[in-house]
């Protein structure tokens, strides 16, 4: 049997790209949602999983959470006999590899830059549905209007500006080039 795997990502929301790429697979797991935890349907796959089956997903990331869950994931289905492809970086988890070590690196690295933008991605969302503010936040007008003026002065340092409002430089410059369109 053919089991395809999928579950939302941070550039694959709706799992369009996936879908198209796990045509030729016999069932499809797909979970409703991108979090490292309570993959129902992963573990549904996982309990479906006989001798001489195969995963298809479109790449690492799509499977595992970290690298020690791809490892995990990895030497369960070797033990069960299962078979594992990875679309996108071109590995089949039964075949021996000829990569380089800089090629092999390079698909690492990627699947740890997957796992840091679906979390960061994540964790702004979830931060938004509590009502959090997100970015660095905003000076007061009040201050940046007492800067600008101290600068225009022509009275104090940089330095001195930055003490008495709390406006950097490059904060301070950002604003008076802002002034000048």
């Amino acid at each position: 049997m053919i089991y395809g795997y999928l579950r939302p990502l941070y550039n694959d929301e709706y799992c369009e790209i996936q879908l198209k790429r796990l045509q030729d697979c016999e069932e499809i797991f797909q979970e409703l949602h991108g979090l490292p935890k309570k993959r129902v349907e992963l573990e549904r796959m996982l309990m479906a999983l006989r001798k001489g089956d195969s995963i298809i997903v479109e790449r690492m990331f799509a499977i595992a959470d970290t690298t020690r869950h791809l490892m995990e994931l990895l030497k369960l289905c070797e033990k069960d006999g299962v078979t594992i492809q990875f679309i996108g970086e071109g590995i089949d988890s039964k075949r021996v590899l000829n990569f380089t070590l800089a090629e092999m690196l390079e698909h690492l690295l990627i699947f740890q830059s997957d796992i840091v933008k679906q979390s960061t991605i994540l964790g702004i969302a979830n931060a938004k549905e509590q009502g959090k503010t997100i970015g660095r936040p905003k000076k007061s007008d009040d201050n940046i209007k007492k800067a600008i003026a101290m600068y225009h002065s022509g009275n104090y340092t940089l330095l001195e500006i930055k003490n008495e409002t709390g406006i950097s430089k490059s904060t301070l410059y950002r604003y008076l080039e802002l002034e000048e369109i």
